[in-house]
């Protein structure tokens, strides 16, 4: 009687197991969400010396109204800014092409059609279009056609305002540092309690400082009001147009020229021949301009490595002796105190890496940023050439770059020691290039409607952990009972 029992037993535990992968199918379900599909962006950053584009990539659902993008791919425009084809339009457009086609290989193709493509234009453009409101429509339209040719959803090409520059920077960093908001462990997006940090940057053509601040600004234009992620940031901005690299070193090329007849900035044993065409063309030189000047002279202009003059000179871009307001920066803007960390990105980074790394200098505080350009000033052309070989093209310049920039910091923003301690020059944060592109993207992700997040059927959580353990007590079961049955089938008393 024992041994039919037990033959019995395995049929019907099969038999259970066989009801458990039915009651599987059939407990209640509910709606789960599939990942959202990837939507793509593009931003061209048309800067004044070159023009950079960026591919971006983010989920088709979002976060609390903000698209969470990141960056896909990248890619340099050989040549130079769009600008500097004022008098050849067409230039700029096909300068493009090269990255477009990259564009087209690194957008899946059946999203070409719904990836927004924009052209963003800055300081260079800005300064075009104050000379010369034609050519600059002109280069908008030609880029406007090199664009329009292509299968993504073009929104137009634009040049940016100072302010946009400057807060779309400030997004992007603190975006890519998870000011804003971060992916937690507990696999939730939550919002750190670190705070913004403030961005310098420092182009082309201008430069641009954007920070968090508590108070209204005395100065209206100077503030903007965001609301990232839900939550609401009061920020302070202002962008110095002609405070850029390139053209602080013409100005203080046309400086030089006026006052000195040799450029004290440059290294002892350099020299170079000066056309006062290409010096006196921009409007940031206007002033510096001679009533009278032959367009098409050539001068021979020669390099002294005299750092108390240079100081003197680029001095001279400042003027902090008059301010309408309680504070200011220079030039009458005004500007709340500096608080907080700050990063420093774009031709900040570059020159101060110079010093670090080519000169080997220490640079952690004002009065070693300050020896350290005095440092580079006081190098002759041989001295600079034996100790940074490479650098040939813009290593003349770097003495007049670390002056300006140790007095940007210190004379026009305030910069103090306690402060500065606070400033980090980097390239990148989070693997990615600091600059406008990003935070533009991040604020035009919410001009572009999320897809409708797709359902299927799924079952609850903890019906499908009993019923798993239900089948596998039962599975594990059969198979003991059924060894049983075969160890004592084969056993010599076995019937």
């Amino acid at each position: 009687m024992a041994g039919k029992l037990l033959s019995l037993l395995p049929p019907l535990l099969l038999a259970a197991v066989g009801l458990a992968g039915l009651l599987l199918l059939c407990v209640p379900t509910q709606d789960v969400r599939e990942p959202p599909a990837l939507k793509y962006g593009i931003v061209l950053d048309a800067g004044s010396s070159h023009t950079s584009m960026f591919v971006y990539k983010w989920p088709a659902d979002k976060e609390n109204d903000t698209g969470i993008v990141g960056q896909h791919s990248f890619c340099d425009v050989q040549g130079g800014g769009i600008s500097s084809y004022a008098n050849d339009p067409s230039r700029a457009g096909q300068s493009l092409v090269e990255c477009l086609e990259q564009a087209l290989r690194d957008v899946p193709k059946d999203r070409h059609a719904g990836t927004p493509l924009y052209l963003g234009a800055t300081a260079g453009m800005r300064l075009l279009n104050l000379t010369s409101p034609e050519a600059t429509a002109r280069v908008l339209e030609a880029v406007t056609q090199t664009l329009t040719r292509y299968p993504f959803d073009f929104r137009g090409a634009r040049i940016l305002s100072g302010q946009d520059e400057g807060v779309f920077g400030w997004v992007t960093a603190n975006y890519l540092l998870e000011n804003f908001i971060k992916y937690g462990w507990v696999g939730r997006w939550i919002r750190p309690r670190k705070g913004t940090l403030g961005a310098m940057d420092l182009g082309g053509a201008s430069t641009q400082i954007t920070f968090e601040t508590t108070s209204p600004p005395e100065d209206p234009d100077s503030e903007v009001h965001l609301r990232l992620y839900g939550q609401h940031y009061r920020v302070y901005t202002h962008s110095f147009l002609c405070y850029g690299r390139d053209q602080v070193l013409q100005r203080l090329l046309a400086s030089a020229l006026k006052i000195h007849h040799f450029h004290p900035c440059w290294p002892k044993g350099y020299s170079t021949q000066v056309l006062l065409r290409d010096v006196y063309r921009s409007p940031c030189t206007m002033d510096l301009r001679p009533h009278v000047f032959n367009s098409s002279a050539l001068i021979s202009l020669s390099g002294t490595s005299s750092p108390a003059l240079c100081r003197d000179l680029v001095s001279g871009l400042f003027n902090v002796s008059s301010c309408p307001f309680s504070r200011c920066s220079f030039n009458g803007v005004f500007q709340p105190p500096v608080t907080g960390n700050f990063i420093a990105f774009s031709a900040f980074y570059y020159t101060v890496d110079f010093l670090r790394t080519a000169m080997g200098l220490p640079v952690g505080t004002l009065q070693q940023l300050e020896a350290a350009a005095e440092t580079v000033c006081n190098q002759t052309w041989a001295e600079l050439q034996a100790r940074v070989p490479r650098q040939q093209a813009r290593l003349a310049d770097y003495c007049a770059g670390a002056m300006f920039i140790q007095q940007l910091l210190s004379r026009g923003y305030g910069f103090d020691e306690r402060s500065f301690s606070g400033v980090v020059f980097q390239k990148k944060a989070a693997d990615t290039a600091v600059g406008w592109a990003l935070g533009y993207m991040l604020n035009l992700t919410n001009l572009i409607p999320a897809d409708l997040p797709r359902l299927r059927k799924g079952t609850h959580f903890n019906s499908w952990v009993a019923l798993l353990l239900l089948f596998a007590v039962l599975l594990l079961a059969a198979l003991v009972l059924l060894l049983r049955q075969v160890r004592s089938a084969k056993s010599p008393g076995a019937l």
